[in-house]
């Protein structure tokens, strides 16, 4: 009786299903094989072949030529696949892979491969055959083209992104110089867009910078290039345009934005743009001079007027100050690494008894041909330059050594508006005070009116850490700007000292003996020392000290000077006043 299969056995059977043939597998996965002889280079290809390649005749695909023929976007693709690996000897071959386009026709659709395989070196190393397989990869290719795209675009607006748009502007400009036409670059800027920002938020901003993108592609031409340049920025390309072509398009930008409000979730904005522009070729042949100029102009139209334009010309003037600005530049930087950077003292005294009280500390620079620069010549050309800071940094070394080096003396410095908020000088400062214990009580330090009414919380805290120190604090130029004595309160200041343009003609005018003596009163009042500048004589100085003042400075008592008065011989000390 022959034996009988278990139930077991017969459950597996039903259970376990055949084994597909390959071609079934290749098919399932959308892939086919292929034979490649390159020495007769007839390709023969697995029966898979038409589903991967639909509409191609068989003899296109019969030979590596004929193949290539309908690749892209370049024919020699495949054979610069192998020749790119190094030859592997033996059984296994040399791995490959490579992607690629095919299609019949410019009309049709391209198809997107990826091609895996190996191919197999004869005895000189050079490829005799390779096998592999193809399959369809339209959906990593559209993926793979989605990620360039992104990499090209600004994400809010879709527009050319900063490093494009500046490929872009290369090209035009190299165009303009080869073919002998004329291009623009115009900078567009969203006039106050940081208000949009504060007022409703961020979104409602990015609303307003998606509107003007719109606005703006819409009224350009074909050929015509567009960009984000940064947050509130957008560069334009104008292709074959002419200086007048520039005004006219400037005008329609400027009015398409300007005449309808954006439209945003949380009501309508109104919103305007300024523009800068300069003419390729001729008034920009790189892209740092068209960046640049057009940036300058975009800056002169917003200081004229929000929502205007302007077009970069040449001006002999502001070239030849830029020149005086590179010189002057050199000639601080290298001052302060020759240590040419000094200081010069004026005395303030006590208005009722001519004592000594403390010396202000004005900045000179030696040239190295006998003369010296004044501080008038250097502070503004330092300010304007970005300079400031570095030398604010060398006096305040000075006025430390000279307080460390003289126990007996009081000193001032002024120091420019962006030194207050530099974190370097407070390092710097802190450094100083740590290593000369002492030397914080005795320094008097300036700061500006305009400084003080700019940034009233931030320059209290400036004080409060100076203060904390042991040093004083005194606001320079008093009566220049609008300071309110609640303000000087707030600020916890110790010393006011009032404009000189108000203290010199006291003798003459009597608004500004009304306005120096009520300053003095007030400050008075609030404990606050008051020190008078520019005092030219005794009759101003006799006033200044019945209105109260507690010091004064200036022509009458002693300009500033180079040597350290410190230790005057005794037929030297200033007369008491009458």
């Amino acid at each position: 009786m022959p034996a009988q299969d278990s139930p077991l056995s017969r459950n597996e059977a039903l259970l376990t299903p055949a084994l597909p043939q390959a071609s079934e597998i290749l098919a399932a996965l959308g892939q086919a094989v292929f034979v490649w002889d390159l020495v007769s280079d007839a390709i023969v290809w697995g029966e898979q072949a038409g589903a991967i390649f639909p509409g191609i005749p068989a003899e296109r695909l019969a030979s590596g030529a004929e193949f290539a023929k309908l690749i892209e976007p370049a024919q020699m693709l495949r054979s610069a696949a192998l020749a790119q690996t190094s030859a592997v000897h033996g059984a296994d071959g040399t791995p490959y892979r490579v992607e690629y386009g095919v299609r019949m026709s410019a009309s049709d659709p391209v198809v997107w491969i990826e091609e895996t395989g190996r191919w197999f070196a004869g005895p000189d190393g050079r490829p005799l055959r390779a096998i592999g397989s193809v399959r369809i990869n339209n959906e990593r290719h559209a993926r793979d083209e989605e990620l360039t795209k992104l990499a090209r675009l600004d994400p809010l607006t879709g527009e050319l992104n900063r490093s494009h748009l500046i490929a872009a502007l290369a090209e035009a400009i190299e165009e303009t110089s080869r073919f002998r036409s004329t291009a623009a670059f115009m900078l567009v800027g969203i006039d106050h867009l940081a208000r949009v920002n504060d007022a409703f938020g961020f979104d409602v901003a990015d609303a307003v910078i998606l509107d003007v993108a719109r606005r703006i592609r819409a009224r350009l031409r074909g050929g015509d290039v567009l960009g984000r340049f940064s947050g509130n920025k957008f560069g334009l390309i104008l292709k074959n345009c002419t200086v007048d072509d520039m005004n006219v398009a400037a005008e329609r930008f400027l009015t398409g934005i300007r005449n309808e409000v954006v439209p945003t979730k949380s009501g309508p904005v109104s919103v305007t743009v300024s523009i800068g522009a300069v003419s390729l070729p001729r008034y920009a042949r790189n892209t740092d001079e068209a960046i640049n100029r057009a940036h300058e102009t975009l800056d002169a139209a917003k200081r004229r007027r929000a929502g205007s334009f302007a077009a970069w010309r040449p001006n002999a003037e502001r070239d030849a100050q830029r020149r005086v600005n590179i010189r002057v530049t050199d000639e601080i930087v290298t001052a302060l690494n020759e240590r040419r950077i000094r200081l010069a003292y004026e005395p303030v005294v006590s208005a009722a008894t001519r004592e000594g009280a403390f010396h202000e500390c004005l900045v000179r620079m030696d040239q190295g041909d006998g003369q010296v620069l004044l501080a008038p010549d250097i502070v503004p050309v330092a300010e304007r330059l970005g300079l400031i800071r570095l030398v604010d940094h060398r006096v305040l070394e000075l006025v430390v050594a000279e307080l460390a080096a003289a126990p007996n003396i009081r000193l001032s410095l002024n120091i420019s508006p962006d030194t207050t908020m530099d974190p370097d000088w407070w390092a710097g400062i802190e450094s100083l005070m740590r290593a000369h214990p002492g030397v914080a009580e005795r320094l008097i330090v300036e700061i500006t009116e305009t400084v003080a009414i700019q940034d009233i919380d931030d320059v209290r805290a400036f004080v409060s850490r100076l203060k904390n120190f042991g040093s004083r604090i005194a606001i320079d130029d008093f009566g220049a700007g609008y300071t309110s004595f609640r303000n000087l309160r707030k600020l916890g200041v110790d010393i006011v000292k009032i404009d000189g343009a108000f203290v010199q003609n006291i003798t003459h005018s009597a608004d500004d003996r009304a306005f120096v003596q009520t300053l003095i009163d007030l400050a008075r009042r609030l404990d606050i020392k008051t020190v008078a500048e520019w005092v030219q004589d005794e009759e101003a100085a006799t006033m200044l000290r019945d209105w109260g003042c507690d010091y004064i400075q200036g022509r009458l008592i002693g300009l500033a000077s180079a040597d350290r008065p410190w230790c005057p011989p005794p037929d030297s000390a200033l007369p008491a006043a009458s």
